[in-house]
């Protein structure tokens, strides 16, 4: 009782300067990238003729699910077999172009969508596959705290860490993040 805590529950003034944020860098984040959709679109298409978006069940700020949206990067029905597992780095189900917009994160773009609908922000913790939650929750019963905050585009947990940080590593940052939220930690 003699320790203040924050929870996570950010205040109505700096929710609504993130979210006008969020539209604003959205609409133009996809406006600037419009001729990055259009060559990518036309590059899936042309390599195999399958659906050029790829759509999977994410959770966000407080457990909600939704569905994220990415540049299909691999064969089509890449998870019919095995379900939804982590892409390793020579995967074969990997397509070519797909290659090249996960090392440059072309594949990540879409997200904007999902920014602009207000699933997401630009700054928060990565949303993580369900599956993952799960495993992850058993491992660290912290994870879930990780859901007090919307899912971000781009967060701490990104920029210091990589692909093959760990789950506890990633917790921290993300709950670091969530501790000291600000918009200058967001810029």
């Amino acid at each position: 009782p003699l320790c203040a805590v924050h929870t996570g529950n950010h205040d109505r003034g700096y929710l609504t300067v993130k979210r006008v944020l969020d539209i604003v860098a959205s609409v133009c984040g996809l406006i600037i990238c419009s001729p990055i959709f259009l060559a990518v679109a036309i590059a899936i298409k042309i390599q195999d003729g399958g659906p050029v978006f790829y759509r999977q069940k994410r959770l966000t700020l407080n457990g909600k699910p939704f569905y994220l949206t990415k540049f299909r990067s691999m064969v089509v029905n890449a998870e019919s077999a095995t379900g939804a597992v982590l892409a390793g780095k020579s995967d074969s189900r990997i397509t070519k172009v797909g290659a090249f917009l996960r090392a440059t994160r072309i594949d990540e773009l879409p997200q904007l969508i999902n920014v602009l609908k207000s699933d997401m922000s630009i700054v928060g913790p990565l949303p993580e596959m369900i599956e993952n939650v799960d495993k992850y929750t058993q491992e660290l019963p912290e994870f879930t705290y990780r859901l007090r905050a919307k899912a971000g585009l781009t967060g701490l947990a990104q920029i210091y860490g990589r692909y093959n940080t760990s789950p506890k590593d990633k917790l921290i940052m993300d709950l670091t993040y969530i501790q000291e939220y600000s918009l200058w930690l967001d810029v």
